[in-house]
C-alpha cells in the first residue's frame, strides 16, 4: 500500500477480556501480555484470515494499545505505543480515531456503542480476534 502507514487502534480493556485467562487477577500483566503478543504486527501486519482490511494485513501498520485503569503502566515497546487513557478508554480510542482522518484506521473492538462512535470518524472496526487469533 502506498501513503500513510494504516494506523491500527486496539480496545486493550476489551480485547483482553474477550478470553478468559484470569486476566482480572492482573490486569497489568494481561495488558502487557496483549502488547506483547501486538509487536509482530507492527512490521507483518495482521492477519489476513483475521477480518482485518486488506491495507492493514501487508505491513507495516502502527499499532497503539489503549490502555485504561488497572491497567495502566504498561510502557510502550518497539513497534507498539502505549496510550494510557486518564478517564474513558472509549474516549481516547475515539479522539484517535478523530484524529486519523484521511488516513486507514482501523479500530479492534466488540464494544457496539465505541464502534458506532468511531465509525463516524471514519475508521474500520473488527473484533478481538483480529489480534488474538485461537
Amino acid at each position: 500500500m502506498s501513503g500513510p502507514v494504516p494506523l491500527v487502534v486496539v480496545d486493550g480493556a476489551n480485547v483482553v477480556g474477550s478470553v478468559p485467562d484470569g486476566w482480572w487477577r492482573d490486569r497489568k500483566g494481561a495488558a502487557a501480555r496483549l502488547r506483547d503478543a501486538l509487536v509482530p504486527y507492527a512490521a507483518a501486519g495482521l492477519p489476513a484470515n483475521s477480518g482485518a482490511p486488506q491495507w492493514a494485513t501487508a505491513g507495516p501498520v502502527e499499532l497503539v494499545l489503549v490502555t485504561e485503569g488497572a491497567a495502566r503502566g504498561v510502557p510502550s515497546v518497539p513497534g507498539v505505543r502505549v496510550e494510557e487513557a486518564p478517564g474513558s478508554g472509549d474516549d481516547l480510542i475515539a479522539a484517535l480515531a478523530a484524529e486519523a482522518a484521511g488516513r486507514p484506521c482501523l479500530v479492534v473492538t466488540a464494544d457496539r456503542g465505541l464502534r458506532a462512535r468511531v465509525e463516524s470518524a471514519g475508521a474500520v472496526c473488527a473484533g478481538p480476534r483480529t489480534v488474538r487469533p485461537r
